[in-house]
């Protein structure tokens, strides 16, 4: 079971110690389901990349930008699905959140 007040303490000071600025974990994975805990130190971001077939983010501590959503900065405590389009996500503060990700859909060959 994963315990997300202590999965951002240890992800927070790894993405600070961390050549990129940033740390994560697969903290639950269930077939084509995937949670898993990003850190992004301040001013770090995800470059702009495509969404998998459904997909949320949950800012656990700190605030983030996703780009090509309304509204673009999420804080501590917002969740919400993200947009299907490409998109980039910058750390506007030292942040942590939860990607939860369906990554193929009934039918897919793919797991």
């Amino acid at each position: 079971m994963a315990h997300l007040p202590s999965l951002v303490e240890t992800h927070l000071a790894a993405a600070q110690q961390d050549a990129h600025g940033r740390s994560a974990e697969l903290v639950v994975h269930d077939g084509v389901l995937r949670q898993t805990v990003l850190a992004l130190r301040s001013g770090t971001e995800l470059a702009e990349h495509n969404s998998p077939h459904a997909a949320s983010i949950q800012v656990l501590a700190g605030r983030v930008r996703v780009t090509g959503m309304s509204p673009e900065e999420l804080g501590v405590g917002e969740a919400v699905a993200l947009t299907h389009d490409r998109h980039s996500v910058r750390a506007l503060d030292d942040a942590v959140f939860l990607l939860t990700t369906v990554t193929s859909q009934p039918g897919d060959l793919r797991d």
